[in-house]
């Protein structure tokens, strides 16, 4: 690895090691990765084993961003359809760096992001930097500009990799996104945010007794690592208004000291920096009285006091970007492979609470899904691929894929792809869609230690006849199937979350100019067959002629198959209820598909 700095002049830089092929009147580089997290460690290592001159551009004094400046040492590790791991390549050479546990020592985890690049012959590695502008050649990014040392660096670079959490470089070259759960409809909607808790005089053995006794509901230990105590939800009462404290995940460092994820933080802009501030603040005022709470109710941390706070938040979600293909909450839910597959994912849909009131959902539980290529190519800007939390993925199907595992997984396919561009006249997206050339660069990511093979696995309620609702209604996040992927199919739905669920999701189809719901009052029981129909008749604007149910099937509003399925006026099942709500909502898709095209 080589370091570099400025001398004199804003766009000469010295090299700090020989035998760097860098060009110091233009910068000029095979691949430049912005962003020190793990994925941009991941991209920049691989990129340099492919033979790229590689330069690593770290926002920060040091790699590891997330995992090592925010502490979030407790990583989400899935398993694939024959119980491997599903993430190997260098994630794995990283894991089994520091240790090969659910949890890892911070100090040990940075040193472990620094060995893997100072390993690198190929990689020029630049911190303290960020990227201010870019210059493009029609839509292909050819170079960037940073601030580095107080002055300003120009570097030219033949492909650019994205690996900074929030998409960052791409937004810079325009590159489209949207924010949030927007793209389900819910504008302004943030996922919590989390301040790590850093504590020290922690006795282990009295954790190990309150997971015993279940202090606080069921918990499982490990080594180093203890997880659950769920009870907590209620039992701590926050002293900061929008903050919560769920169950523990505690992780024992090196050094004694635990640091423990569980603090949610709400209301927060990911990508404001005052918001951001004012959460880190809010947080460690809450710390503090967590940190006094456990002390006097929590086995182990009777003598336990604060270590440190973190310099930064964990945040979940801000951007998503546009990419020839977006991943979707299907294809995750399905056990989808892809033609372009990278690499596998395999976490739960695990969509974080957004308020107090809200306790968040897991969508469903994969047991395999394929990410692919195509996720990690932007729309409109050639010369760049974003590999990172923000990718090509829907704002569901990240509840999964965010994950840092899959993050490295993509960051190492991004390098060796950007490698292979180096001589090629074509562009990310013409190669992207090339059959020929994805299946040489799967040869290599296998080449490379990464988990990749073919696969066809069924996934819930396939090919039942009600599946067609679920996956409507699914894309907005209105239904969850938990670990088990169980939605209750034959369980009735009350009135009251009938009418509430259908009523947001005509919301969430036109979040700007919402269908007006009929004013019609839910009953103390579970909703029937023609209480529903009625409903479906009234936001068509149509009166009742003979039962509501036929009627509605007269009119074209309810399938020949769901009508069918209910020949009497009963309780409806869920599956019945999710047909119906697809029906009605696929209507209103079509209806604001062509009012868009209209205006």
């Amino acid at each position: 690895m080589k370091t570099i700095w400025l001398t004199v002049g804003a766009f000469i830089l010295s090299i700090a090691l020989t035998g760097c092929s860098f060009n110091q009147d233009e910068g000029d580089y095979d691949v430049v990765v912005y962003g020190g997290e793990p994925e941009g460690v991941a991209a920049a290592v691989a990129a340099a084993r492919s033979g790229a001159n590689t330069l690593l551009i770290a926002e920060r004094d040091g790699l590891g961003g997330l995992m090592t400046y925010g502490m979030l040492n407790y990583l989400d590790v899935a398993h694939d359809k024959d119980g491997n791991p599903a993430n190997t390549g260098i994630f794995k050479e990283w894991h089994k760096m520091v240790g090969n546990k659910p949890s890892f020592d911070v100090v040990e985890g940075k040193e472990a992001f620094h060995t893997l690049v100072e390993n690198e012959e190929n990689i020029t590695l630049m911190t303290e930097a960020q990227v201010k502008s870019v210059e493009k050649e029609g839509k292909k990014l050819t170079g960037i500009t940073v601030a580095h040392d107080g002055e300003d660096v120009t570097i030219q670079g033949r492909t650019f990799i994205d690996s900074t959490q929030d998409a960052d470089l791409a937004v810079l070259a325009d590159v489209p996104y949207t924010l949030g759960r927007e793209d389900t409809g819910l504008m302004d909607t943030k996922m919590a945010v989390t301040l790590m808790i850093h504590v020290d005089n922690v006795d282990w053995e009295g954790i190990k007794r309150a997971v015993e006794e279940e202090t606080f509901g069921p918990a499982q230990i490990l080594k180093n690592a203890a997880w659950g105590f769920s009870e907590l939800h209620t039992a701590y009462t926050p002293v900061e208004e929008n903050t919560r404290l769920r169950g523990l995940n505690i992780a024992l460092q090196n050094d004694g000291s635990v640091y423990i994820n569980a603090l949610q933080i709400f209301g927060v802009d990911g990508l404001n920096e005052e918001d951001k501030q004012a959460a880190i603040e809010k947080g460690i005022r809450e710390t503090d009285a967590i940190v006094a709470y456990l002390q006097e109710n929590f086995p182990g941390f009777e003598d336990a006091e604060v270590a440190s706070y973190p310099d930064e938040l964990y945040v979940r979600e801000t951007r998503h970007i546009q990419a020839e293909y977006q991943l979707n909450i299907m294809d995750v839910c399905e056990n989808n492979d892809q033609w372009d597959s990278i690499g596998f994912g395999g976490y739960p849909v695990d969509v974080q609470a957004t308020s107090v009131n809200d306790w968040g959902i897991v969508v469903c539980n994969p047991v395999q899904y394929a990410v692919p290529f195509r996720s990690l190519v932007p729309l409109e800007v050639d010369g760049l691929l974003v590999a990172s939390r923000s990718s090509g993925y829907t704002s569901l199907a990240a509840g999964s894929a965010r994950v840092i595992p899959i993050g490295m997984t993509a960051g190492q396919a991004a390098g060796i792809a950007a490698t292979r561009m180096e001589d090629s006249e074509r562009t990310l997206r013409e190669v992207a869609n090339d059959e020929s050339w994805v299946a040489t660069l799967q040869a290599m990511l296998v080449e490379q230690g990464v988990n990749l093979y073919p696969f066809d696995l069924p996934h819930m309620y396939e090919g039942e006849w009600f599946y067609e609702g679920i996956q409507t209604v699914m894309r907005y996040g209105m239904i969850k199937g938990g670990y088990q992927n169980d939605i209750g199919a034959d369980d009735p739905m009350t009135s009251g979350e009938f009418h509430g669920t259908l009523k947001e999701l005509l919301r969430r189809t036109n979040p700007e100019n919402p269908p007006v719901y009929p004013n019609v009052t839910a009953t103390d029981g579970n909703v029937t067959r023609n209480e529903a129909a009625s409903v479906v008749l009234a936001l068509n604007g149509l009166n009742e002629s003979g039962t509501p149910w036929e009627t509605a099937r007269t009119e074209g509003l309810i399938s020949e198959v769901l009508f069918s399925k209910v020949t009497e006026n009963r309780e409806l099942a869920k599956k019945e209820v999710y047909a119906l709500m697809g029906e009605v909502i696929r209507r209103a898709e079509e209806r604001q598909s062509h009012s868009d095209t209209e205006g």
